[in-house]
This record gives structure tokens, sequence and C-alpha cells, in this order.
């Protein structure tokens, strides 16, 4: 089970000293102690009443007072100290790089939370150092495919096997616009991920707005299309372009620079999984707050599994489909989702899959003048 599922597995620990579902916890560490008092009370009383009655000196009576005490504290004592012991073991392993050990989880009182706690937090991190390997993995091999195709073209110019003419530039051109298109990728990721993008909302009309996103992604995969590119961004010429908005003056509000990036992504990613001479339809909606929208991009192409929803929109999922790519695409590198997510994040909205009869259909929700005003 991954880190992620661990977490969705485990109960959240309710406040301290208490249940889950509110009721106070019968066996916290304060009823405990406070238990540990009065059984001490009870047996001094106890033996003092004894001494009494058969006239038993005074300093027995202390000694075995003391003694039972002593013993009942012990055990208690030993109760609290051994799962903190454990504790501090697995909290070693991990500050060590060993996510793998787990605090049990068979006590039901404040020690039981913090075990519980731990664990999550050990969940957290393992999920966290897989997810910069496979970072680390595909970013490598990402790049090594440019820089060796680069690098052949090169060698072959500087070997004298192939001249430098238009055409051999121009394949040389396709790897570094690949090279170039990942690494602006990655930093935009970065940035996001670091809080360093601020949002520059502002009120626009949607319709000319899209229009022209719209516009810029025919023209730019015509230019990669006479290049063959091969960026990572779809090369399609063939595949319709539709555009509705509704109401024609519709306005939003929000950072144009960071939809574009969302809208741009959503429909480089739904060109590449349409058919051939297919259609992608582009909607725009009013949102339930004022200058809220909400934009939909459909696609024709074989869909999304609904057991992959989960998983659209994390980095280098490139999708579980039979025919994920159309015609003209070499898959991408499986990040234009995911800047899609961060980007909607960014202004406090939503992204996710939604139901269709055919092909993907995707919608985003911007909270509008709700949120951008905090």
């Amino acid at each position: 089970m991954s880190g992620s599922g661990r977490q969705a597995a485990r109960r959240s620990p309710g406040t301290l000293g208490e249940e889950p579902w509110g009721g106070v916890r019968p066996f916290s560490i304060k009823t405990k102690l406070g238990a540990l008092v009065v059984i001490a009370v009870l047996i001094t009383t106890g033996l003092s009443l004894v001494a009494v009655h058969t006239q038993t000196e005074l300093r027995f009576i202390t000694v075995f007072s003391m003694i039972a005490t002593l013993l009942i504290t012990q055990f208690v004592a030993h109760s609290l100290t051994m799962p903190l012991d454990e504790m501090n073991t697995v909290a070693r392993s991990i500050s060590q790089g060993d996510y793998t050990r787990r605090v049990r989880e068979s006590r039901r009182d404040e020690l039981g939370d913090l075990a519980q706690t731990i664990n999550v937090m050990a969940d957290e991190l393992e999920a966290q150092d897989n997810q910069r390997k496979e970072l680390v993995a595909n970013v490598s091999h990402e790049l090594r495919t440019p820089i060796a195709g680069l690098r052949a073209v090169l060698e072959n110019i500087v070997d004298g096997v192939t001249e430098a003419d238009p055409e051999t530039m121009r394949t040389a051109l396709k790897q570094t616009e690949r090279l170039g298109r990942l690494v602006e990728t990655l930093l935009d990721l970065s940035r996001l991920d670091n809080g360093v993008v601020p949002l520059k909302a502002r009120r626009f009309e949607v319709w000319p707005y899209l229009s022209g996103v719209l516009k810029e992604a025919n023209m730019v995969a015509s230019v990669r299309a006479g290049i063959a590119s091969g960026s990572g961004s779809h090369t399609r010429t063939d595949v319709h372009l539709h555009l509705d908005v509704s109401p024609p003056e519709l306005t939003a509000h929000a950072d144009p620079e960071r939809i574009h990036q969302v809208v741009a992504n959503l429909i480089d990613n739904a060109v590449k999984h349409s058919p051939p001479h297919g259609r992608v339809s582009v909607k725009a909606r009013r949102g339930p707050q004022p200058e809220s929208l909400v934009l939909e991009v459909l696609d024709e192409g074989p869909g999304i599994p609904r057991s992959e929803w989960h998983r659209v929109f994390e980095r280098f999922n490139r999708g579980a489909v039979t025919r994920p790519h159309g015609p003209g695409s070499d898959g991408g590198t499986g990040l234009g989702l995911a800047i899609a997510r961060w980007a909607v994040d960014l202004h406090g909205g939503r992204i996710g899959v939604a139901e269709s009869e055919r092909g993907c259909r995707i919608i985003v929700t911007l909270p509008g003048l709700t949120s951008s005003a905090g």
C-alpha cells in the first residue's frame, strides 16, 4: 500500500484525551495517573485501618505502604516509558533516512495518538522520498533522450558523416526545443511548489482571451509540425478546436498568465489524445461566485478509466489507456496536467476529470473574487 493509501486507512487522531468520535478516552494517561494516586491513598488508608485494629506499629505500616506504592508506580511508569523508547528508536531511524519503521498502535491513550502521528509522518516522508527518487529518475530519462539526439547530430556533422544542411539543423533544433521545453516546465513546477509565483489577478473578458489561446495553440502546432518538433507537445493540425462561451460577454477574475498555462496544457493534452480529424471543445460558463469561472475541455479520444482519475494530475503520469496518444504525438513528458493542477490550486480552485459519454472531460472551477480577495 502506498503512503497516501496508508494515511487514508488511518483514523485521524482526536483531541488529546478523547476518542475520535468525541467521547472521553477511558484509558488516557490522565486517567491512569489519577487512578495511581487513588490506589496509593486507598492502600495507605487500608493499611492504617489494619494497624488500628491489630495494633501494629506505624513504622511497619509506612514501609508496607511505600513498597506497595512503589511497585504500582513502577508498573505504571514502565507501561508509559516502554512505548516512548520504541518511538525514540523509530524517530531515530527516520532521522537517518529509514522510512520503513513504524510504531505499534496498540494503545488507546495519548501515546497511542502520538504513535499514530509518527506513523503518518513516516508515511508522508516515505511517499515524498519515493516521489523524489521517481522525479530524479524520470527527469534523467527525459533529459537523456534529447541530449543523446542532439549529440548524435553534432557528432555526425563534426565527423563529416552529414553536412550542416537545413534538414540536419532542423533535427538539432528539434532536440534543442524539447530540451528547453522540459527545463522550462521543470522550472515552472519548482516555482509553483515553492510559492514564488505571485498571482496577478485581474478582471478580463473570457471570449477574446480564450479565443486568443486557441489561435495560439493552432499556430504553435503548425510551426511544430513543420519542423517535426518531438518536443513533448502535439504537432496535430487535423484536430478542430471549438470554443463555446456563454454568455458571450462573460468576464472572470483570475491571473490570465496562469490560466493560459492551464488552458494551453489541457488543450495540448486533449489534442494529443484525439482521433484523426477529431474535435476538442473548450467551454466557459459563469460560476456560482462573482467573477468566478467554470472551464470545460472535452475531447473525443479513448477517455480515462475511472480507476486512473486520481492519477491524471500526477507528475510524469502518461496514462494507462490502450492507445494513449494520437498520431503526431510522442506522449509528452507527463508534466502538463501537473502544471495545470498547480496553477488552479494557486487560485484556490478545483480541477478534475468528470463523467463523459465519449472521450475525456476535464472541468476547472475558479473561485473568482471570493478567493482572490484573500
